[in-house]
């Protein structure tokens, strides 16, 4: 979860509360800038983060857990998780469970946290709720540093079954599901600008001392992301979109595929990891879902991450997914005439293209932020992304429904999104946005 901490775990697991970010300094564990160009990520964890594990699993869980001995405690890394750090902890097989405990359990510990200690709060009693209406998995503990989880037997969608037709419909289903709920937070659609203008004005206090990451940090100051975000800001003002509960993060690393699932079942994923969840733009949840087609985060070596900009999805697989969310988010949809159901279809898809541009420009500037204060192995900013800045490409992205074909400069590209904004492409929305207005 993205609040004000960051994970810097201590001898004593109920204190450490790392790094806090205030809004006049940024303050930096040390060691956090370390080159990790020659580093791959850590098979297995610490030996302070193993002993406050046990003391975490020791003070929550009931059962064996507390007679486990330290000795006998199991540990293992998860891969995943640019925000967070993820540990499966175990019970060994010579140890039986004496109750309903579970005899694994996941441990997740904050990574960079950046919105706050009352997103904290917010993103807990979220996940508790959704546990309770069995959308997500059981909550066992939390505490400052993180929380103890539901093990669910599964494993992460990999970035090319995004496309898959039948993934793809169930995502959209479970999407239009997690809109349709109504939770008690504040339905004002404040989360998206209201996040940039703080991660906005949190870049521009930052300072880098590595020289790698200063020149590139002053490349990509050089594009005036202000003016960039006020043209955001107004396109986006001029396209409706409903405000509905959004998950704001669903890729595929936040998609679970259930362990022995059979090809015909219709219900085989789990969306999990709600820390960005809040009510927002119906267009931001589904054009950051489409995002994600291009980027892979399952890599080994720095910087931990490839894009492909070509497997953005096409018109058709864009339609295929926003007709499998329609029918599920309107009851009357197939009740409709096909005309009726295209003209649907088709306002969705311009909606949904608009906001792809805040996802792009959102995790751009969070990813700026992470270089400067994450210890997670990641390449936040890279040279080889600067190569990016002036290199045309071609991205099947339309914001305006028009059946045009788009290309731009990236201005800004790190470890989770690309931003594709850049001032010819500007001039060039403001044109279009004036037509279609």
């Amino acid at each position: 979860m993205k609040t004000k901490f960051i994970n810097g775990v201590s001898s004593s697991p109920s204190l450490s509360l790392g790094l806090l970010v205030t809004e006049n300094a940024l303050q930096v564990q040390p060691g956090a800038q370390q080159d990790c160009k020659d580093l791959v990520r850590p098979e297995t964890p610490d030996q302070d983060t193993r002993l406050n594990a046990y003391l975490w699993c020791k003070e929550f869980l009931n059962g064996s857990w507390k007679i486990l001995a330290e000795d006998d405690f199991e540990i293992t890394v998860i891969r995943g998780g640019l925000s967070n750090k993820l540990f499966l902890c175990s019970l060994p097989d010579s140890v039986n469970t004496v109750g309903d405990e579970p005899r694994s359990i996941l441990l997740r510990l904050y990574g960079a946290i950046l919105q706050g200690a009352e997103a904290m709060v917010l993103e807990s009693v979220m996940f508790a709720i959704l546990a309770e209406r069995e959308l997500g998995p059981k909550l066992y503990g939390i505490f400052p540093q993180g929380r103890l989880e539901q093990y669910v037997p599964s494993r992460k969608l990999e970035t090319c079954e995004l496309s898959n037709p039948s993934i793809s419909a169930e995502v959209a289903e479970k999407m239009a599901k997690f809109h349709g709920m109504r939770m008690p937070f504040n339905k004002e659609p404040k989360w998206l600008f209201g996040t940039m203008d703080k991660y906005l004005n949190q870049v521009m206090r930052l300072n880098f001392t590595r020289e790698s990451h200063l020149r590139h940090f002053n490349r990509l100051l050089s594009y005036n992301l202000q003016q960039e975000m006020d043209w955001l800001k107004s396109l986006l003002e001029s396209t409706h979109s409903p405000v509905v509960f959004c998950h704001n993060d669903c890729q595929e690393g936040n998609i679970l595929l259930l362990k022995d699932h059979h090809q015909s079942d219709k219900q085989k994923l789990m969306l999990i990891d709600f820390e960005y969840s809040s009510y927002n733009y119906r267009g931001f949840d589904i054009g950051n879902h489409f995002c994600e087609w291009m980027y892979d985060y399952n890599c080994d070596e720095f910087p931990f991450f490839k894009v492909k900009a070509q497997d953005y999805p096409c018109k058709a697989q864009q339609l295929h997914f926003i007709e499998n969310y329609l029918r599920a988010s309107h009851e009357g949809f197939d009740s409709l005439s096909q005309e009726d159901q295209m003209k649907m279809k088709e306002e969705l898809y311009t909606e949904v293209n608009r906001f792809s541009l805040a996802s792009h420009f959102f995790w751009g500037l969070w990813s700026i932020i992470q270089a400067r204060l994450s210890t997670i192995k990641f390449g936040y900013l890279v040279s080889d992304a600067i190569t990016y800045f002036d290199t045309i490409i071609g991205l099947n992205v339309n914001p305006f429904g028009d059946g045009g074909y788009y290309s731009g400069q990236l201005i800004m590209l790190s470890a989770y999104r690309v931003h594709e904004r850049v001032k010819g492409k500007s001039t060039r929305i403001r044109k279009l946005n004036s037509k279609h207005d």
